[in-house]
């Protein structure tokens, strides 16, 4: 077994080679003059079982994804799984209007082109995106570590409030390991980065408030949650992501947000004009390896959730 990175998010991958006891894969990933990937691999591979750990944040990434792919095929690697914390194009993934694509299922069709013999990845945005692969798919989720996480903090009768109806499942599942309160902001989009809460389901109160989504992009809709949960009387709010996005307009809002703490994971790397906000960043490392360890000795993944 070998693990190998590309440059999307190398610190995550020698976290796992770590938590697995073992180096990481020998392999120069960088551009010729043109721009265009270059990709070597430094080991010998033949007949070896390869997990690439590359989260797809750009169009770079995707790129040298799949380059690594057919390297590692043509070097005769006997299975290459991706391992991609953050599946990138994930929120396009149905036609909401005519004479738009379907990205997520082309990307998916790309990533089975190239000679991925199986996907694991963390948080799909939507679960169906599972069946846009022709190949199987783990699909871990990173409620175990926030879970373990908020329980350290001891909170007094915390509720969990999901910022939109997309979110009531992951906040549903997240109240009721910590034997918590549920309330549902109701959410409308006016636009592809604006929106405006129109009312809220359940009670918040005086109390902490934990706010979950899969991922925190331009921070719109986070900072509206954030502001109407302490609007409903909360005495502390935290909100918590597995992905950190943080595009656009994010660092002017939620530095604006006064918070109290931002939870994240690091399925993506904070940029570095975020380190100065109180953002806590919990490690998917250990999962992601023993997820690794099980699917190399056939065994498996879904346990680790039981």
């Amino acid at each position: 077994m070998r693990i190998f990175s590309g440059n999307a998010n190398r610190p995550l991958a020698q976290a796992i080679a770590t938590h697995l006891g073992m180096p990481l894969g020998e392999m120069h990933c960088g551009r010729f003059p043109d721009g265009e990937v270059k990709v070597e691999i430094q080991d010998d591979v033949r007949g070896a079982d390869i997990f690439v750990v590359q989260p797809t944040t750009s169009n770079d990434f995707l790129m040298e994804l799949l380059v690594m792919c057919d390297a590692l095929r043509r070097a005769s690697a006997n299975r290459i799984t991706a391992v991609i914390p953050y599946f990138g194009y994930a929120r396009q993934d149905r036609k909401h209007q005519g004479r738009v694509p379907i990205t997520a299922k082309l990307v998916a069709n790309l990533i089975t082109a190239a000679g991925f013999h199986r996907l694991l990845t963390v948080d799909l945005h939507a679960q169906q995106l599972q069946g846009f692969f022709d190949v199987p798919v783990d699909h871990l989720t990173a409620l175990p570590v926030q879970v373990e996480y908020l329980a350290k903090l001891q909170l007094v009768d915390p509720v969990v409030v999901s910022p939109d109806t997309g979110s009531i499942k992951l906040a549903d599942k997240i109240a009721k390991q910590l034997g918590a309160k549920l309330a549902i902001i109701d959410k409308r989009r006016i636009g592809d980065s604006k929106t405006e809460v129109a009312n809220v389901i359940g009670e918040i109160g005086k109390r902490p408030a934990i706010i979950v989504d899969d991922m925190i992009t331009t921070a719109g809709s986070m900072t509206n949650a954030i502001r109407t949960a302490r609007d409903f009387g909360a005495t502390r709010v935290i909100p918590m992501t597995t992905h950190p996005v943080l595009c656009g307009d994010a660092f002017e809002r939620l530095s604006e947000a006064n918070l109290d703490e931002l939870v994240i994971t690091d399925t993506i790397p904070l940029k570095r004009r975020f380190a100065e906000l109180p953002i806590k960043v919990l490690s998917v490392a250990p999962l992601l390896g023993e997820a690794i360890k099980r699917i190399h000795t056939n065994q498996s993944v879904s346990s680790l959730f039981k």
